[in-house]
């Protein structure tokens, strides 16, 4: 290998280290912020030039071959205009200050290169190149730039140049781009990932650990860090939970995370009711796994704890809910049900089923309403639907579920329900029914006793005839309908002769038996569709 080949190789390497230790650094100071980070890059990038410099091939004098152009359009390319800036600075400056015959052509050619590699971050969008194509493209670039820059010295200076040197400096000058590059994207996309995992764990709302086989934090999140009262996340690493909690609740985890180590079983949503001193009781749920490397061996386990003390009182206010809704639902006498959108049973108590038990078994959760209408009709259980009920009627019924309605259901045994239908917002249905049989027997009671209590206030109570009152009211229809027809208008009185002289020789209660035969007589000879008897006198 010539002398050219071997210097410029060891100026790679030399620029390789540099860009190495500037990333593990800027791995460690994580804090910096993209400000910094951007000056850090261009002074270690400033510092790689200078260092190629330092070992570079000295080729007559005053005029020196190195790396440096490749470094500043890395600077450029994949740090940007601010980065460059600095590392040509700093570039420039040392070659100014090496003086020679070739510091014109030297500093012109680093500012022809930034000029040109901050030019290509432009129009790559402002943001570093990190695919393959895009770091080859510009360690090509690098390679030609390397080549044109050497048309600054003279003619001669020039060919003699490309004759000993071109090889080389093309070859390392697109390694030393491509190194760079692909060195810089691997620690930048190891670097997020690394954050987006911190972040991760850091700002989750749960509380999340790794720790080691010896059960000592790794670790730890914010969160998990002011639960045991450190302010940092770091302030967990090395402790166990014999430094965090009382000796038996320590050793009580200790061993539960043993068990998961040796077993390789993960311990899945483990609930615990705590009461901590200085802390009001809380619920929590654990789960934690065993972690492997790469060769299956055990090295640790991580862990996540979810307080679910909101979730816990939530779920015990909602069962004190349901069994106050069922104990309520038990005890009323009126049977519930409740249809979803779909019209299908969400919900019915055992009174609803009840006061249906030819269709019962149709009355279930999941039942649509065609099914119960149809196993109403087929069992004859309501006088209102016919047993012979025809599919398309059957779903038309079905379809009535969904309208606000208050409606009486004669039932074939002879009972009477009451059932009240509401739709609500959300297109729910809410159904009540009740057994209304002793008030609508009532009613009738009372309708009869209406009608008996208007006969007897119109009846003359011995004969049965039309009493005064209502001749009155019939002889006023008659003569008003009379008089606007222009028909006449007849009325036969009639008096029973000697009825007084009978009443005193046969008694009272003959003398009623002789009215009641009279008044039968006249009766059944008003045959007249319009035709009133009535007992004008007693």
């Amino acid at each position: 290998m010539s002398e050219v080949w071997k210097v410029l190789a060891g100026n790679l390497a030399a620029v390789a280290l540099i860009v190495s230790v500037w990333s593990h650094l800027s791995y460690r100071l994580y804090r910096l912020t993209t400000r910094w980070r951007c000056v850090g890059l261009g002074i270690t990038l400033g510092l790689a030039a200078v260092a190629s410099m330092l070992l570079a091939v000295r080729f007559e004098d005053g005029v020196i071959f190195d790396l440096r152009l490749a470094i500043i359009e890395s600077a450029a390319v994949f740090g940007g205009p601010g980065p460059a800036l600095i590392a040509a600075l700093m570039a420039g400056a040392f070659r100014i200050y090496l003086g020679g015959s070739g510091v014109v052509p030297g500093t012109m050619g680093i500012s022809i290169v930034f000029f040109v590699g901050s030019t290509l971050w432009i129009l790559a969008g402002r943001r570093p190149m990190s695919t393959a194509p895009s770091i080859i493209t510009a360690a090509l670039l690098a390679a030609v730039l390397s080549v044109a820059v050497l048309a600054l010295l003279p003619k001669a200076a020039f060919l003699r140049a490309v004759e000993d040197a071109g090889t080389p400096i093309v070859v390392l000058n697109f390694a030393t781009t491509a190194a760079i590059g692909f060195f810089l994207s691997y620690f930048r996309r190891f670097t997020l990932e690394r954050d987006i995992l911190y972040a991760a764990l850091t700002q989750a709302p749960d509380y999340h650990y790794v720790k080691d086989l010896q059960h000592r934090f790794v670790m730890a999140n914010l969160n998990v860090a002011r639960h045991n009262g450190r302010a940092k996340s770091s302030d967990m690493v090395g402790l166990t939970d014999f430094d965090l909690a009382p000796r038996e609740r320590a050793a009580q985890l200790i061993a539960a995370e043993a068990d998961v180590m040796r077993t390789g079983q993960a311990l899945d949503h483990f609930e615990e009711y705590l009461v901590e001193e200085g802390k009001g009781p809380r619920w929590y749920s654990t789960s934690k796994v065993p972690l492997r490397n790469r060769q299956g061996d055990m090295i640790g386990l991580a862990g996540v704890t979810v307080d679910i003390t909101h979730k816990k009182l939530l779920e015990q206010e909602l069962q004190s809910s349901r069994n106050m809704m069922a104990q309520a639902m038990a005890e009323m006498s009126d049977g519930l049900a409740m249809f979803g959108p779909d019209g299908r049973v969400v919900f019915c108590n055992e009174q609803y089923r009840a006061l249906f038990p030819k269709s019962a078994y149709a009355r279930q959760t999941g039942s649509h309403i065609t099914e119960i209408v149809r196993a109403a009709v087929r069992n004859g259980e309501r006088q209102d639907l016919s047993i012979d009920l025809d599919e398309e009627t059957i779903q038309a019924a079905g379809r009535t579920l969904f309208v606000n309605k208050d409606e009486v259901i004669p039932m074939a045994d002879g009972r009477w329900l009451s059932l009240r239908t509401r739709v609500t917002d959300d297109q729910h249905v809410l159904a009540l029914v009740s057994d209304i049989t002793s008030i609508k027997q009532s009613e009738l009671s009372l309708k009869n006793l209406a009608e008996h209590m208007k006969g007897l206030a119109e009846t003359d109570a011995l004969t049965g005839l039309a009493n005064r009152r209502s001749f009155d009211e019939s002889l006023q229809r008659g003569y008003d309908t009379a008089k606007l027809s222009g028909r006449p208008l007849s009325l036969l009185l009639i008096d029973v002769d000697r009825f007084k002289a009978f009443n005193d020789r046969y008694g009272h209660l003959a003398g009623d038996v002789c009215l009641k035969s009279v008044a039968s007589a006249i009766s059944a000879a008003a045959s007249g569709s319009g035709d009133i008897t009535a007992r004008f006198g007693g």
